[in-house]
C-alpha cells in the first residue's frame, strides 16, 4: 500500500502549503486531459489525489501518522505493532527486556501438538472464544474491510463568467446519470472537487468521482488573482470632456462616470465584480481606459491647427 507523503514527493514533516503545492504540480503533470494516450498516468492522478485528500484533512493526517488509519483511511490492523515475542515485542504485561512466549517454551509437556489456546485458557481463565473477533487471547484476526471501487476522473469546463459568480453546474456521470454541482468558493483552474461514491462499484463502497475544473477563456475579460481586468475603449470627446459610459463586468453592464480630462491608461476600479475568494468575498474589477482616436482625423485636426500642448508626458522618465 502505497505511503501518501511518498505518492506527493514530500516527507512526514511538510507542512499543508508544501503539500498543497506538491499536488497541484503533480495534478497538473497527470491530469488525464494531458495524458489521453497514457492510462497509467490516470491512474497516478488517482492516488496523487487520494494521498492529498489525506494528509489535507488534519485529522485524518494525525491518525495516519499514528497508525490508526492506513493509506485509503481504512482502520489499520489492529494486531499492528506486535512484535515475535508478544505486545510491542516484550514478554507478558509488554515490559521492556522480557521475551514473549514461542511455541518451543511449551515443548516437554508430554503431549505432542499441545493446542496453545487451551494453555492461554488456563492461564488466563474463561472459555476458549476461537469464534471471536474481538481481539484479544485465541481469537481470530479481524479481516482488513473490504476496499472500495476505483475513482472515475472528470473534465468540467466552466464558462469564465459562471465560474466568477459561482453559477450552479450540470454534468454527466458515466452512468449517464447528470447531476448539479455548486462550484466552491475560491474556485480557479484545476480546482479538485470530489464526488462522494460516483465512482466504480467495489466490495466495499463505490468509488469517488474526481471533478477537475477548467475555466473558459474570455473574449475581454481576463483572470488576475481574485480580481478580473478589462480594457475599456473610450473617445477622444469621452475623455475630454467627459461622459457616462456603459461597462461590462461578469454581473450585468454599469455605467461609468469618466471625469473631463482624464487620461489614456487611467485604472477605476468596481468593488466586488471580481472572483470569489475562499472565505465567499469575492475581488474586484480593474477597468483600464484607453482612448481611442477617431478613424477619421481630418477635422480634428483642423480644429487643432491652432493649437499645441507644450506639455511633455514623459518629463517623468527623464527624456
Amino acid at each position: 500500500m502505497a505511503d501518501p507523503y511518498a505518492t506527493l514527493g514530500v516527507s512526514r514533516t511538510a507542512s499543508e502549503k508544501e503539500i498543497k503545492s506538491a499536488y497541484r504540480k503533480l495534478a497538473k503533470e497527470l491530469h488525464p486531459d494531458r495524458n489521453k494516450d497514457n492510462p497509467q498516468a490516470a491512474e497516478r492522478f488517482s492516488k496523487v489525489t487520494n494521498a492529498y485528500d489525506l494528509l489535507s484533512d488534519k485529522d485524518k493526517r494525525a491518525r495516519f501518522d499514528r497508525g490508526e488509519i492506513d493509506a485509503d483511511g481504512n482502520p489499520a490492523n489492529p494486531f499492528a505493532g506486535m512484535g515475535r515475542g508478544g505486545f510491542g515485542g516484550a514478554g507478558m504485561g509488554g515490559a521492556s527486556g522480557q521475551r514473549g512466549f514461542r511455541a518451543e517454551d511449551f515443548q516437554g509437556f508430554g503431549q505432542e501438538g499441545m493446542d496453545l489456546g487451551d494453555i492461554f485458557e488456563g492461564l488466563f481463565g474463561g472459555g476458549r472464544r476461537a469464534e471471536s473477533t474481538t481481539g484479544g487471547f485465541g481469537s481470530q484476526r479481524r479481516s482488513p474491510p473490504p476496499r472500495k471501487g476505483a475513482d472515475i476522473a472528470y473534465k468540467l469546463r466552466v464558462p469564465f463568467v459562471d465560474a466568477a459568480k459561482r453559477t450552479i453546474q450540470r454534468i454527466t456521470l458515466s452512468d449517464g446519470k447528470t447531476i448539479d454541482l455548486k462550484l466552491p468558493a475560491g474556485v480557479e483552474d484545476g480546482t479538485q472537487m470530489r464526488l462522494k461514491g460516483k465512482g466504480e462499484p467495489g466490495p466495499g463502497r463505490a468509488g469517488d468521482g474526481l471533478v477537475a475544473i477548467a475555466i473558459d477563456k474570455h473574449a475581454f475579460f481576463k483572470r488576475d488573482g481574485y480580481d478580473v481586468r478589462m480594457d475599456l475603449p473610450i473617445t477622444l470627446d469621452e475623455a475630454v470632456n467627459g461622459a457616462k459610459v456603459r461597462c461590462p463586468t461578469v454581473d450585468g453592464n454599469v455605467m461609468l462616470t469618466i471625469k473631463p480630462g482624464i487620461s489614456g491608461g487611467t485604472v477605476m476600479r468596481l468593488k466586488g465584480k471580481g472572483f470569489s475568494k475562499k472565505n465567499g468575498q469575492r475581488g474586484d474589477q480593474l477597468v483600464t481606459l484607453e482612448i481611442q482616436m477617431p478613424e477619421d482625423i481630418s477635422e480634428l485636426a483642423k480644429r487643432l491647427e491652432d493649437w499645441q500642448d507644450d506639455g511633455n508626458p514623459r518629463s517623468r522618465l527623464g527624456v
